[in-house]
């Protein structure tokens, strides 16, 4: 029988590597995602208030549907990275480094969960998740219909509200299983 080279473990860690490098890359591209949402708003914003025209504003939903499904998309990996390790790499690595248990790998997967003030962090996240995201293009459809919209563009807006209101409840669906 020939001599391995790469052991089991070698291998899983190598795996645990990879994927917790990739959670921390998705991790910084989900936060900014906030920031960019608060740059393009203010950008639009100022533009309408400049040009008094309210329907510039019509440009916040498609984009803040966009950016907020990004970051929902992101967030969700970021989750099922975290599910996969404590689930499925955790429990593989705790058996090889000692069959029969007592050894346990990667506790802080399991242990940060546990917080007492976790409930609150993640009702509070979701309430900014809804603003940003939501709430902000909603709001500014309010405005576009509160100065008169015409024709066409009134259509299209209640298409964007349509879009809007299927991120709230993306939003809220994955909140919920979070």
């Amino acid at each position: 029988m020939p001599e391995r080279d790469v052991s089991v473990g070698q291998l899983l860690l190598a795996e645990y590597q990879a994927i917790k490098d990739e959670q921390k890359a998705r991790i910084g591209f989900r936060d900014n995602l906030l920031y960019v949402t608060l740059a393009v708003v203010a950008a639009v914003i100022a533009a309408a208030a400049q040009a008094k025209q309210a329907s510039m504003l019509l440009a916040l939903p498609p984009v803040c549907v966009v950016l907020g499904w990004t970051y929902l998309v992101n967030d969700q990996k970021i989750s099922a990275i975290g599910t996969y390790v404590r689930d499925e790499l955790g429990p593989r690595l705790t058996e090889l480094a000692e069959p029969g248990g007592g050894v346990e790998v990667f506790r802080w997967e399991t242990a940060h969960r546990g917080d007492a003030r976790r409930r609150s962090r993640k009702a509070t996240q979701l309430v900014v998740d809804l603003l940003a995201f939501c709430g902000v293009p909603l709001a500014a459809l309010v405005v576009f219909w509160a100065a008169g919209g015409e024709g066409l563009l009134v259509a299209l807006s209640g298409l964007e509200a349509l879009a809007v209101g299927g991120l709230a409840a993306q939003v809220g669906w994955y909140a919920k299983g979070a």
